[in-house]
């Protein structure tokens, strides 16, 4: 069970990876646009994620609280509704983009430092 949850923690921070660095080369590149590896970044970070969070909870003392783990599935599913609908777009808002770019690393932030 451990090995399957390392596995998933892997995964889960392969698309924070993709998520993120996809958005800031974007950003920084001045082109505004939903890129595949922000897709898939966002689509890996919510399926891991649920992974990580639901079936695998053992009920021991380092079990994450589950308004934790509520909040990171809101923003998650902010974050994949922010990437998914304009994705074909040409471009998109650069406000919109930096929204992006901040849920991302607020979401980080509530896993690392919520205890």
């Amino acid at each position: 069970m451990e090995a399957l949850r390392l596995i998933l923690l892997f995964i889960h921070l392969i698309g924070f990876a993709l998520l993120l660095g996809g958005a800031v080369a974007q950003f920084v590149s001045g082109k505004f646009r939903i890129n595949p590896a922000i897709l898939w970044g966002s689509i890996i970070q919510l399926v891991s994620g649920i992974g990580l969070a639901a079936p695998l909870r053992g009920g021991g003392d380092d079990e994450p609280s589950p308004v934790k783990l509520g909040v990171k599935l809101v923003i998650a599913i902010l974050i994949f509704i922010m990437v998914f609908i304009p994705r074909k777009r040409a471009a998109v808002n650069k406000g919109h983009f930096i929204g992006i770019i901040t849920l991302t690393l607020v979401n980080a932030a509530v896993a690392v430092f919520w205890r």
